[in-house]
């Protein structure tokens, strides 16, 4: 695509920030893999705002993400917002198999996607409008979907 843009952070605010710039753009289907999510931020107002805001768009948009673990996010209020859209949204765990992997990703669509190469540290990219890698991130997502089991339902009770 010519208007395909690539930008690298190399910090915990450039990450926050490309993914909040992810958030904003137009799409259907997020997917995300992080190991437990907590470098995502998901108990920050700010970031539920931004999810909440993606979903509520569309009843077509749909979020999946993925973990390791999901101690993180049975505590934080992440359940809230997976109560309010429990159509939209579905959060796996790993199988044991591929807990090893060590990177960490957020997909839209096939059209742009924030990667971290190690999820231990925040350096990565912000792909805007570069399908060949969004797509080739949205097929690994698959592949990692498919190894993966429900692990968090909007009924999980944090403690």
């Amino acid at each position: 695509m010519d208007d395909a843009s690539y930008e690298r952070f190399d910090s915990a605010a450039g990450f926050q920030d490309a993914v909040d710039r992810l958030l904003a753009q137009p799409g259907r289907e997020l997917r995300v893999f992080d190991p437990d999510g907590a470098a995502l931020r998901l108990n920050d107002s700010s970031r539920i705002a931004g999810l909440d805001g993606f979903l509520a768009a569309s009843r077509t948009r749909r979020l999946y993400l993925v973990v390791h673990d999901t101690d993180h996010l049975t505590r934080q209020c992440l359940l809230a917002l997976l109560a309010r859209y429990s159509n939209a949204m579905q959060i796996n765990r790993t199988h044991e198999h591929i807990r090893e992997l060590q990177d960490a990703f957020l997909v839209l669509d096939s059209q742009h996607y924030v990667r971290r190469p190690n999820a231990s540290f925040y350096r990565g990219a912000l792909g805007l409008g570069d399908e060949t890698e969004a797509l080739a991130m949205r097929s690994r997502f698959m592949e990692i979907w498919d190894a993966s089991f429900p692990g968090v339902s909007s009924s999980t009770v944090g403690l």
